[in-house]
């Protein structure tokens, strides 16, 4: 095989890689389920193991990537519109802690260990079995805390603090450009951008980043 060759499958297998992926959603990187994790694994082995078998050409290899896509796309479709289906495929989550015990059953089940269950409740900021109500292990390996009442940080309606109304902080400048669709969101102009840099003693190619919080524009500069 010519490094010619190599170049051209290795070129046009990243271009279908990167329709497929996108295609079939974000669910394919951030690997929700196990066989998310698998599918994605054999979608790039698909790739990487065709460019040196001698027997596998460029039209075999982009068959092989769009029809692997298509599968895992039906399969999404079916775990979309088949409650069944998508508990054969994706499975349920375990609550492996009810009203602060242990549900050894539901350990075994998954086969997770306490030593395993510890680490998982730690990733929380939870040190002690004795701080959770309820714990639930997801699909995708991770676990969920509901911690008892008097283990919980309170909120601003516990302590009855005045409510603010939420707002996403967007960015206004990134690697020293203006968003535009920051301001199209925020009903303004490059024109207010130019006005706050020049209340900081600032221009755009002094800041890399610049982020509204709904009250003020914070900046950060190279």
């Amino acid at each position: 095989m010519g490094y010619l060759e190599i170049l051209s499958e290795l070129f046009f297998g990243y271009i279908a890689l990167f329709i497929v992926v996108k295609f079939l959603g974000k669910t394919q990187i951030s690997q929700i389920t196990p066989f998310d994790l698998i599918s994605s694994l054999v979608l790039g082995n698909i790739l990487g193991d065709a460019i040196y078998d001698k027997e596998a050409n460029l039209p075999k290899i982009l068959f092989s990537i769009f029809t692997w896509g298509a599968l895992v796309l039906v399969t999404e479709i079916i775990t979309q519109k088949s409650l069944k289906g998508r508990r054969l495929l994706e499975g349920d989550p375990s609550i492996v802690i009810k009203n602060g015990n242990i549900q050894w059953s539901e350990l075994k089940r998954n086969r997770l260990d306490v030593d395993q269950l510890f680490q998982l409740l730690r990733a929380k900021d939870t040190f002690s079995v004795n701080e959770v109500a309820f714990a639930i292990l997801e699909n995708d390996g991770s676990i969920s805390v509901l911690k008892k009442s008097n283990f919980d940080t309170p909120t601003k309606q516990d302590l009855k603090l005045q409510l603010e109304k939420e707002f996403l902080p967007l960015i206004i400048i990134s690697d020293g450009k203006i968003i535009q669709r920051s301001l199209k969101s925020l009903k303004k102009d490059e024109k207010w951008v130019q006005k706050k840099l020049s209340e900081a003693n600032l221009t755009l190619k002094q800041v890399c980043f610049a982020e509204w919080d709904s009250k003020q524009l914070h900046l950060h500069t190279y």
